[in-house]
C-alpha cells in the first residue's frame, strides 16, 4: 500500500480534524483515509430523465381507478 503525508495544515484545522476523528471514534488516519477514499470512488449518477418522461409521470394519478363495465348502447328515439 501508498502512503500519503500532507504537510502545512493550519493548527485550527488539525484540531477541528482530530476531534471529528475522534468522535467517529477513529483515529485520524483512518478518518483521513475513508475521506480520501470516498472522494476518489466514482459514483454513477442516475440516468436523466427526458423532458417527456417526467411529464408522463407527473400526470399519472397516484392510483389506478378500475374501469367499469360497459353498458349497451341505447337508440335514440328519433320520431
Amino acid at each position: 500500500m501508498a502512503s500519503l503525508t500532507i504537510r502545512n495544515i493550519p493548527d485550527d484545522v488539525q484540531r477541528r480534524f482530530r476531534a471529528q476523528a475522534s468522535a467517529k471514534g477513529m483515529s485520524m488516519e483512518a478518518e483521513a483515509r475513508r475521506l480520501v477514499i470516498a472522494a476518489v470512488t466514482e459514483t454513477v449518477p442516475p440516468p436523466r430523465k427526458s423532458i417527456g418522461q417526467m411529464i408522463y409521470e407527473m400526470s399519472r394519478p397516484g392510483i389506478d381507478l378500475p374501469i367499469p363495465p360497459r353498458s349497451p348502447a341505447r337508440v335514440p328515439d328519433l320520431e
